[in-house]
């Protein structure tokens, strides 16, 4: 951008003839009259306004003999007329830019008009103030607020939302998940249990409380255990092997009778160690048989 300075008067001459002229159109004798000359040629004043002189841009009248001139890329101006199209203040020795139409600008009112203007207050953001600039848009640093709140998130941890902006607190209130168990927002991370969001340090085993996410866990009612202490605290004991009925891996079903459990590899003749599991079996004297072996007893 750059800024101009108006040139010197124009190329003609104003004075009081001393000798024999004569006016170059009308031919009215010129001594001891007030004359100017312009380009070689003497002429009264009268035929100077009426056909030589310059036409103002900014008034559209004739620029008179008697008239201060400011010309500026073949473009005249009265003194009195070269003032900023924005403020009005007179240009006259001042910095100033030649826009559109013609129109003369001061500096501070090019620097403002040319200047981003602040979403939320819609003035021009000058060098030197303060401001949050997002996805091409820009803020003065103290109209970037919270839509919720109203209050200044400046140049603070902000979450967009279509043309909305909240701070931190009202984000966190108005969309963040809930943790099932602790009824805090989950602002980051988190999982999710049976279509529940969890806080990961808050779905952890009941027992040693490690964190469970990722890893295999077992849920007993409202309690959750990871592989180790279920199998400790938790699993019942295989009436079979006596190890614990985990539900992992080997042996996922379980076989239930008369309050014990068993595996349901385990669960089997006492006698000729058929594997009974979803077929008939006998109990004698405490003892699981398959329907042949008690008649051999």
């Amino acid at each position: 951008m750059a800024f101009h300075r108006h040139t010197g008067p124009g190329s003609y001459t104003v004075g009081t003839m001393s000798e024999r002229f004569d006016c170059h159109y009308c031919r009215d004798p010129l001594h001891g009259k007030k004359y100017v000359q312009k380009e070689g040629r003497h002429c009264c004043v009268k035929c100077f306004e009426k056909i030589c002189a310059n036409t103002c841009i900014e008034c559209k009248k004739p620029i008179g003999a008697d008239s201060k001139e400011l010309h500026f890329k073949n473009r005249y101006w009265h003194d009195t007329c070269f003032r900023c199209f924005k403020c009005y203040t007179s240009l006259v020795n001042e910095p100033f830019m030649l826009r559109e139409n013609n129109k003369v600008w001061c500096s501070n009112c090019t620097a403002t008009e040319d200047a981003p203007r602040c979403k939320g207050c819609f003035k021009p953001i000058i060098a030197g103030d303060q401001n949050v600039e997002y996805k091409k848009m820009v803020w003065h640093k103290d109209c970037f607020t919270c839509s919720q709140c109203k209050q200044v998130i400046g140049s603070g941890s902000f979450f967009p939302k279509g043309d909305d902006f909240y701070c931190v607190s009202c984000h966190e209130h108005k969309f963040a998940k809930t943790c099932a168990k602790c009824k805090n927002p989950i602002t980051s991370g988190g999982l999710t249990y049976q279509e529940q969001p969890w806080h990961s340090e808050c779905f952890i085993c009941s027992n040693c409380k490690k964190q469970l996410g990722g890893k295999r866990f077992t849920a007993v009612e409202d309690q959750f255990y990871c592989v180790e202490c279920y199998k400790e605290c938790v699993a019942k004991k295989c009436a079979g092997c006596k190890n614990p009925i985990t539900g992992f891996g080997r042996g996922t079903s379980v076989v239930n009778y008369e309050d014990e459990s068993w595996h349901d590899y385990c669960f089997k003749c006492t006698k000729c160690a058929r594997g009974l599991a979803n077929k008939r079996f006998v109990c004698h004297n405490g003892k699981i048989y398959c329907a042949e072996c008690p008649k051999r007893l």
